[in-house]
């Protein structure tokens, strides 16, 4: 399973046409991901015949959340998937970065009323104990969680996601995220025995209007400086290609 991030409807339809069966949908991908508008998700369940998972995250910044907060991520995890949403990516943390277990249940417990999917994002690779963590996860009746085996990109985590698939794959889904590509997809699911990876497959789109007149809305560095990312549905029909063509590859 080949699961791409969307920040977008267009995103959505991009990686349809490449050939994903699921995304992870989103606004803000520049905050790291937060929690889509309905009509973004009313467009991609009319128009695109792929699983949606949609991000619950109502600001940028870290995982601890105050009663506002998560407040309205129950409110927001309750409306989308009672509009569509096959399942919701969320994380709670306590202070400390330990799992928040009273705010992840609650959340939990709205997602599976509806029979959705309830997949702890990676707010797991901010954990101190990532099998404490998955265990509580397991406990939890969480269905899937996203991470990148403790590091910055799933590559550098590969030893912990072998570990975890091997130790915890028969009783919770992992998914493999954080870095990426056509080039290193096959590998990695070989090497750690993961069959779901998560990818952006990133492009970039340039809108004149985002530097003007001295003033700036841009959020990427150089040579970005006036565009925004995008889903590229041929970056999207490689990664497919590769990992296919990875699992028909001898030993």
């Amino acid at each position: 399973m080949l699961e791409i991030c969307c920040g977008s409807y267009y995103d959505a339809v991009q990686a349809a046409s490449g050939g994903a069966k699921r995304i992870e949908l989103n606004s803000g991908l520049h905050l790291g991901g937060l929690t889509p508008s309905l009509g973004t998700l009313e467009l991609v369940k009319e128009n695109c015949q792929i699983r949606t998972v949609a991000m619950v995250r109502p600001r940028g910044g870290g995982f601890y959340y105050c009663r506002e907060d998560f407040e309205v991520m129950e409110r927001d995890a309750r409306i989308l998937v009672s509009h569509g949403a096959d399942g919701i990516a969320f994380g709670c943390l306590n202070e400390d970065a330990s799992i928040n277990r009273w705010q992840n249940e609650r959340l939990a417990a709205v997602i599976h009323e509806y029979g959705k999917e309830a997949v702890f994002h990676r707010a797991f690779d901010c954990t101190r104990d990532p099998y404490r963590s998955i265990e509580l996860l397991i406990d939890m009746g969480i269905d899937r969680v996203l991470t990148s085996g403790l590091a910055a990109k799933a590559e550098d985590g590969a030893e912990l996601l072998k570990e975890l698939q091997a130790r915890y794959g028969q009783e919770i889904e992992i998914l493999a995220g954080s870095g990426i590509h056509a080039g290193n997809a096959g590998r990695l699911m070989a090497d750690t025995g993961i069959t779901q990876v998560h990818s952006s497959c990133k492009d970039w789109a340039e809108d004149p209007t985002t530097i003007v007149n001295g003033v700036s809305y841009a959020f990427a560095g150089p040579p970005h400086e006036a565009a925004y990312d995008v889903v590229s549905k041929d970056l999207v029909r490689k990664l497919l290609e590769s990992i296919g063509e990875a699992e028909q590859a001898p030993e």
